[in-house]
């Protein structure tokens, strides 16, 4: 099982390196999407550079790849390892070796995971997305929102196992430590708002 759990792991960090965006600006003849806006390689900085379809696509292939892992973590790993199989498909996503380590924070990719553990959780994480980022105007809020909605839900589905969950934990950590630059954005402009 250990041999099993690694090629998993390790399958994961390398679907994770795959990042969509990069190569389908560099097939549309466009500039690296890391190179403009946010810097971030994901659907909403897509959405910024190409417009909502490309950003849709983008979107769908993140979460279509982490669908793909986890159903092979299902299937394949044990509960107690899947949550950790997620993990790696993160880092991969944030660390990507295709692409000189510099990619993106890995919501769609966590929401793609999520979504076939904890269907219910994923629709209503979606739901808290589209309900924040409206009030805000700030998609890293609204984010933070589907976050958390998601780890609860996987929580949850996989037993409130310790393991388990702290590879959720783990996780869900990780993407909103890589908003940080978000966070100091927005509360500069909050104290910029306040001194006005």
């Amino acid at each position: 099982m250990i041999q099993t759990i690694t090629i998993l792991l390790l399958t994961a960090y390398l679907l994770g390196s795959i990042n969509f965006s990069i190569l389908l600006f560099g097939l549309l003849g466009k500039s690296d999407p890391r190179n403009s806006h946010s810097g971030n390689p994901g659907a909403t900085n897509v959405y910024r550079q190409a417009g909502l379809f490309w950003a849709v696509v983008v979107l769908l292939l993140d979460i279509g790849r982490s669908v793909a892992v986890a159903f092979a973590a299902i299937t394949f790993g044990e509960i107690d390892f899947v949550s950790w199989i997620g993990l790696a498909l993160i880092i991969g996503n944030r660390f990507p070796c295709f692409h000189g380590f510099k990619g993106g924070k890995g919501v769609a990719n966590f929401l793609g995971f999520s979504a076939v553990l904890s269907l219910y959780s994923a629709i209503l994480s979606g739901i808290g997305w589209l309900a924040v980022n409206y009030l805000t105007k700030q998609p890293f809020l609204a984010s933070f929102t589907m976050i958390g909605v998601l780890t609860a839900g996987t929580i949850v589905t996989l037993q409130m196992s310790p393991l388990a969950a702290s590879g959720t934990i783990v996780t869900a950590v990780m993407i909103i430590w890589g908003h940080r630059r978000n966070i100091t954005e927005f509360r500069r402009e909050q104290i910029a708002k306040r001194m006005q």
